[in-house]
């Protein structure tokens, strides 16, 4: 039976359960929660059969119920995914007990040198396992498109890694060219796959066989879960390098962690799609099996939905119930304001960085005029020189506006970002086509990096363009020229970090009284793992037939699992923390200047940055190690309605009125607990706004537990046309530096 005639079959199937006049039957997540009352922390605890009969109710006979249920969430929390009208959907929703009905929806995925820019560097030649503990025994759980499990980051290592914990309950799911029981060791201890949610919405996969489909098991067909399994948790790899470019030592922020994979993304239309009932399932079994960490590279944009009506907001929630941190890329839909992503309380919310390393490359042009760009060519090469207008009409480099002619051979294409609003990997596709040898692409110097694009690319700013597009122009009576040189790695010279133009920023649309994204972390050129069989731009093998084992990514699916790796190691080194305090120790010692004591930089605008772009600032790990203090929330507190009194690192205020101050309070605990110490706040007060502390001073007396609560005065001193100005508070003892961002708008 073929796949569509399949399909039809079952949607005729479903058709015959329908009430008359109702609409097709759609994928819908049924959340039943935890049980009210006073102890927040006991789970609701039911079974498949008590979904069945609850769902019956919009059924016919318990039988239709079992036929359109697809999951059953009863390990972690309780609900479950079934197909559904819109008439049935409401009639659960109004059910004692239901929490939430919603529209499972397909989201996104978010898509080496980092962590020596980052500082964890320290003897990593002598004792690559053992800087800070290294993650020892922290279980990682990736929630992603799978893993490539041969790749070198995923070895055990037997003489560094002990025996799996005894506390794990996980499983390596054999599957289509995996086989679990080989495919996994002290390394790779988990690996599962979720694939029902998936095929309801968009039928039955093809299968690798198949051509353009995907392998039904944990295999990674897409490549974007090895590369943030490898930057999260990887071993220690020497000499990897991008055909000669990037070399060095490969390693994840946590190489002793034991890794975990939850594949739920999938390949469509050469995209990774997650279905949120494939994700919710994934969040049921990760927490029973005993994750520690959990690493979401992945979401959904603006307009947001209610944190209880998503599957990362319900998912994350038990997870933090459960002493589970998890970690969320803030999305790629900057440098827009408010498309931040993934801006649930308890979750960490990363916003993309870039690092010290850059890929200049040398151009000469026929009038002896030398151009730096940013490239990964590998060779010197000379040709002619032409402006795209040539071949495209109105200069478009794109397969719409091509004129019909073929490029002749050595001819390099000068592209211009802005006309079209082309992207360089859809010019060198076209240029490539047409018989063409290298793109010159000009962009905005904010978005001017170095990427691999197939035909090589060389990106410079518009005014270097500009400066090609004249002489150009001006080479009448003869060809023009350009040589172009090979690429070089470059460290330590360019300014960095500063937050990626794509980086999506703040404020939130959902929950505006927290601050969104939390931190930033290292997002651009990223160099990490790769599956060979796996083009390194990720097109069909017809059309790039290159293998590599290392590959170059950007987005905040690369700075999410940065920040998972430095959860992994805090969580070994200091395992009686809860989520909140492992939040609080990355947000109070974040950094908000960069390499040259500048203000880190928002690229898309040029200008310093605000919390809305980093956050509490650029991750730093050697001192979130050791944080002085730190803020921990109640899981009660969850559960309130002013998101001002929740204990959390920085203080947001939305709406400060004139002549109406704002008390907030907040607590700290010594995080270098038994021990005495003495701090004292000093405040940078946001424009417009005087801001007071009591007490000024704190002291701590060494008690187990002890904790000490302050409070902050925000009064209005000025009219403000409803826009947010940024401050901060910043206790110390001399030694620590304990900082939190303030935002605040006057209205």
């Amino acid at each position: 039976m073929s796949s569509m005639f399949l399909l039809l079959f079952l949607l005729h199937y479903y058709s015959l359960f329908l009430p008359t006049g109702t609409s097709t039957s759609k994928l819908h997540i049924v959340y039943l929660g935890i049980v009210p009352g006073n102890n927040h922390d006991l789970l609701l605890k039911t079974d498949h059969h008590s979904h069945i009969k609850l769902i019956s109710n919009v059924f016919s006979s318990e039988e239709e119920a079992e036929e359109a249920m697809v999951y059953s969430y009863k390990n972690s929390f309780s609900g479950f995914a079934a197909l559904l009208n819109s008439s049935q959907a409401s009639i659960l929703s109004n059910i004692e007990g239901v929490v939430s009905v919603f529209r499972s929806k397909t989201l996104e995925l978010h898509t080496t040198r980092s962590w020596d820019f980052l500082g964890l560097d320290k003897d990593v030649s002598k004792e690559p396992y053992h800087y800070h503990g290294g993650g020892h025994d922290v279980v990682v759980g990736m929630f992603d498109t799978g893993i490539w499990p041969e790749s070198e980051s995923f070895r055990e290592y037997p003489e560094s890694i002990g025996p799996v914990p005894w506390y794990w309950k996980g499983k390596c799911v054999s599957g289509e060219s995996f086989d679990g029981f080989q495919a996994c060791n002290r390394k790779l201890i988990g690996a599962r796959y979720y694939i029902r949610g998936f095929e309801r919405e968009f039928g039955r996969m093809n299968e690798t066989t198949v051509g353009g489909g995907d392998y039904r098991s944990p295999r990674d067909r897409i490549g974007h879960g090895t590369h943030t399994a490898s930057i999260a948790v990887g071993g220690v790899v020497k000499d990897v390098s991008f055909f000669g470019l990037g070399s060095g030592t490969a390693r994840g922020g946590a190489p002793m962690a034991r890794l975990a994979v939850y594949k739920v993304c999938w390949l469509k239309d050469l995209q990774g799609r997650c279905t949120e009932a494939d994700i919710l399932a994934a969040y049921d079994d990760a927490l029973n099996d005993g994750v520690d960490v959990i690493s979401c590279s992945l979401g959904s944009s603006p307009p947001l939905r209610p944190i209880f009506s998503t599957s990362t907001g319900i998912g994350s929630f038990h997870a933090t119930l459960m002493g589970v941190s998890v970690v969320f890329s803030a999305g790629n839909q900057g440098p827009k304001m408010s498309m931040v992503e993934n801006v649930s309380p308890w979750g960490i919310c990363v916003a993309a960085t870039t690092i010290d390393r850059s890929f200049p490359t040398k151009m000469i042009l026929g009038n002896n005029v030398s151009i730096m760009g940013e490239s990964l060519v590998d060779r010197k090469m000379e040709m002619s020189l032409v402006d795209s207008r040539r071949y495209f009409d109105d200069g478009v480099c794109n397969f719409e506006n091509w004129k019909g002619r073929m490029i002749p051979p050595a001819t390099a294409v000068l592209c211009f970002e802005i006309v079209g609003s082309v992207s360089s990997l859809a010019a060198a596709l076209v240029v490539s086509a047409i018989k063409g040898s290298v793109v010159i692409f000009s962009e905005p110097l904010t978005r001017m990096k170095a990427r691999d694009d197939l035909l090589p690319s060389i990106h410079v700013d518009i005014f270097q363009g500009t400066q090609i597009l004249h002489y150009i122009q001006s080479s009448n009576s003869h060809q023009p020229r350009v040589t172009i040189f090979p690429t070089r790695t470059v460290l330590g010279k360019s300014p960095a970090p500063s937050v990626a133009y794509f980086s999506s920023r703040g404020p939130s649309t959902l929950i505006p009284g927290i601050l969104k994204p939390d931190i930033a972390a290292p997002g651009v050129g990223i160099l990490a793992a790769w599956p060979p069989t796996i083009p390194p731009t990720m097109l069909p093998p017809i059309t790039d037939p290159r293998s590599v084992h290392w590959n170059f990514l950007s987005g905040t699916s690369m700075s999410c699992p940065h920040v998972t790796g430095v959860v992994a190691v805090l969580k070994s080194i200091h395992q009686d923390w809860s989520p909140a305090v492992i939040k609080s120790a990355l947000m109070t010692t974040a950094m908000n200047i960069d390499a040259t004591g500048d203000t880190i930089l928002a690229q898309g605008t040029m200008q310093g940055s605000t919390p809305f772009d980093v956050g509490a600032g650029s991750i730093n790990p050697s001192e979130a190690f050791d944080p002085g203090l730190v803020y921990d929330i109640d899981k009660k507190d969850y559960f309130g309605n002013s998101t001002v009194d929740l204990n959390y690192p920085s203080i947001t205020i939305t709406e400060l009125k004139l002549g109406s101050p704002v008390r907030v309070r907040r607590t700290v605990q010594n995080a270098c607990g038994g021990t005495v110490a003495e701090y004292r706040a000093s405040i940078v007060s946001p424009n417009g706004v005087r801001v007071t502390v009591r007490p000024k001073r704190l002291v701590f007396f060494g008690f187990e537990g002890e904790t000490v609560d302050y409070y902050v005065m925000f009064r209005a001193v000025k009219w403000s046309s409803r826009r947010f100005d940024f401050g901060e508070i910043i206790w110390s003892d001399g030694f620590h530096r304990v900082r939190s961002p303030l935002v605040v708008r006057v209205v």
